[in-house]
């Protein structure tokens, strides 16, 4: 019998703050780019160590950074083919070709070795994707890319507030892009962030998203605008508002208790199921990781859709993430060599309910239906 209550996959998970917060900006009536977008910028350059740019969500910060870098027509980008089609429409959108690379079964992350099939004269960046909040051998990836003279842009999307080797995602490495669309980690409704030390890069960045309007960016902060200018480079509408950066600001403070919330869930999940003996749990220090999203492989099930169903009529939503890019028409030809381990994984894949709004109760009853269903 089908359950009234629905226990939903993902969520926005905002308070009385957040809308206060937005009440006061219309009250201010400037909503476009301003002052906002300035403090939450720099909250977040206080969080990462190093300067962050806001832009209109994680997408366009994949674009920005790869344009920034040069990346462009008749270039490749190595990028896994797990990853939401963001990832790989950010690519094709600079005019660069994503070029799908297969997975490590263990993380769900990018495959280094397979990448390194993959390279050409033409490769110019790989793009690790932080699937889940885990990063996978972020190490190796880095020596990798030395190795071959790439640069690395990081698909950091579900990474926000995640540690690896003692230091936060972003606040290391080439370049790291973020999301904080309505059910990531942190979000501002929509929105996304630039993170990197490279100083010409954040320039092209700040130019970029405001249709290159160049040196724009400060007369935004403080509620002036570029009467006259010039434009040397192809820009885009990208950049934030001061709505979406006042709900960013509060959900940043908000962040570290909804970031145990994630942890504490995600624990309890691999608890009651790591001894099923048709469920794999990707197993991650939640110390550490602070996930997005919560994936089981279930092994060696045939009409995944049909436990959906069934799991939904026990008011549970589930989810599936993602379909490989190289099985979309547009992206199909994109890579010549099969992904065996992307196909296999993929088709045994399901997403559980992962937000701060649920509690263990909620993960204590999802377990004990999806492990009836599975008898």
């Amino acid at each position: 019998m089908k359950t009234e209550r629905l226990i939903r996959l993902s969520k926005s998970c905002i308070g009385e703050a957040e809308k206060q917060a937005v009440m006061g900006v219309l009250d201010r009536e400037y909503l476009g780019m301003g002052a906002e977008v300035h403090k939450f910028e720099e909250a977040l350059k206080t969080f990462f160590g190093r300067p962050a740019v806001c832009v209109v969500n994680g997408t366009a910060a994949l674009q920005l950074a790869i344009q920034a870098y040069g990346i462009g027509q008749n270039d490749e980008v190595l990028v896994q083919s797990l990853t939401y089609v963001a990832s790989f429409q950010a690519i094709s959108a600079t005019g660069a070709t994503p070029v799908a690379c297969d997975i490590d079964p263990v993380t769900l992350t990018l495959d280094w070795r397979d990448a390194e099939k993959r390279i050409t004269p033409r490769s110019k960046a790989v793009m690790p994707v932080h699937y889940s909040g885990g990063v996978g051998g972020l190490d190796e990836i880095y020596a990798f890319a030395r190795k071959h003279g790439l640069r690395v842009i990081e698909d950091a999307a579900h990474a926000f507030g995640s540690i690896y080797h003692g230091k936060c995602i972003g606040s290391f490495g080439d370049i790291a892009c973020f999301s904080f669309d309505g059910i990531k980690n942190i979000t501002s409704g929509e929105g996304g962030c630039i993170v990197t030390e490279d100083s010409e890069v954040l320039r092209r960045v700040q130019d970029a998203r405001l249709l290159g309007v160049e040196k724009d960016t400060e007369k935004r902060y403080t509620g002036q605008r570029s009467w006259e200018f010039d434009v040397s480079t192809q820009g885009w509408r990208y950049h934030m508002s001061n709505i979406m950066a006042a709900i960013g600001l509060v959900q940043l403070r908000r962040f570290p208790e909804m970031a145990l919330k994630r942890q504490r869930l995600a624990q309890c999940y691999d608890h009651l199921l790591i001894a099923h003996p048709r469920i794999e749990i990707f197993k991650k220090n939640y110390d550490d990781v602070v996930p997005h999203i919560y994936m089981v492989r279930i092994r060696g099930i045939v009409n995944r859709a049909i436990l959906q169903d069934q799991l939904l009529e026990s008011g549970i939503q589930t989810g599936i993430h993602y379909q490989p890019n190289h099985k979309l028409r547009l992206y199909s030809e994109m890579g010549a060599l099969p992904l065996p381990v992307t196909d296999l994984v993929f088709s045994e894949l399901l997403s559980l309910p992962l937000h701060p709004d649920l509690n263990e109760q909620d993960i204590e009853y999802i377990c004990k239906e999806l492990t009836r269903i599975l008898l």
